[in-house]
């Protein structure tokens, strides 16, 4: 009997980590004249109610799976997501500054939500451009994503052959997969919150196994 092939299974690279993006839960609504309380500089709402029901959901789809850490932000709408699947697995998040979200200058305390809705002049230029950095204050595409580069990396070299849940934000997935597979910079924009997103990183390497996965959203 001739020896048959089958088709080819992914598995990690030796020394990859497996890092599970996920976006936090849909945060509290903005109202004009009522600015976001602040972090570091950033506007730093809770969830919303139904983000709180997605990081529910979001606990519930991965806490069957093999994390060994789970990775939050400095903002407290990452913490709030990441809470249930903590409680499942035991696991105190840590969190990598990095990470968290664009910052956006003088639109960032709920300012950006109202401007994008409005199709503001300089929200418009940004997404053609394709550069935060058109965003009065904001920081540069270009600036953005060095430091998530930096941490991700920085996530990787402490997991080799580990899977880790690492909550984040829709501009850091956006900037994370388009680095990945040197597409445009906006090109990941819009994943939803409470999706999932897989990079696999082995050394220089990064590797997109998913984007915006929310078959547990349904």
């Amino acid at each position: 009997m001739s020896r048959e092939y089958r088709q080819h299974v992914f598995t990690p690279p030796k020394g990859a980590a497996d890092l599970l993006l996920i976006r936090h839960g849909e945060s509290l609504a903005a109202r004009p004249g009522v600015a976001f309380p602040t972090r570091d500089g950033h506007g730093d709402p809770a969830l919303h109610p139904t983000g709180e029901a997605q990081a529910r959901a979001v606990g519930e789809r991965l806490k069957s799976e093999p994390l060994a850490a789970i990775y939050v932000t400095t903002l407290q709408r990452t913490h709030q997501t990441a809470a249930p699947l903590a409680a499942h697995l035991g696991l105190k998040p840590i969190v990598e500054p990095d990470l968290r979200e664009v910052f956006l200058g003088d639109w960032d305390t709920g300012e950006y939500r109202i401007r994008a809705a409005n199709r503001d002049p300089a929200f418009l230029l940004a997404q053609d451009r394709q550069e935060w950095g058109e965003i009065p204050g904001a920081e540069t595409t270009a600036q953005l994503h060095a430091r998530v580069r930096s941490g991700l990396f920085r996530i990787a070299g402490r997991h080799p052959d580990q899977r880790v849940a690492v909550f984040v934000h829709g501009g850091v997935i956006g900037a994370a997969l388009a680095m990945a597979c040197g597409a445009q910079p906006f090109a990941f924009n819009g994943a939803q919150n409470g999706s999932v997103s897989r990079l696999v990183v082995h050394g220089e390497r990064m590797m997109i196994l998913g984007f915006n996965d929310t078959a547990h959203l349904a």
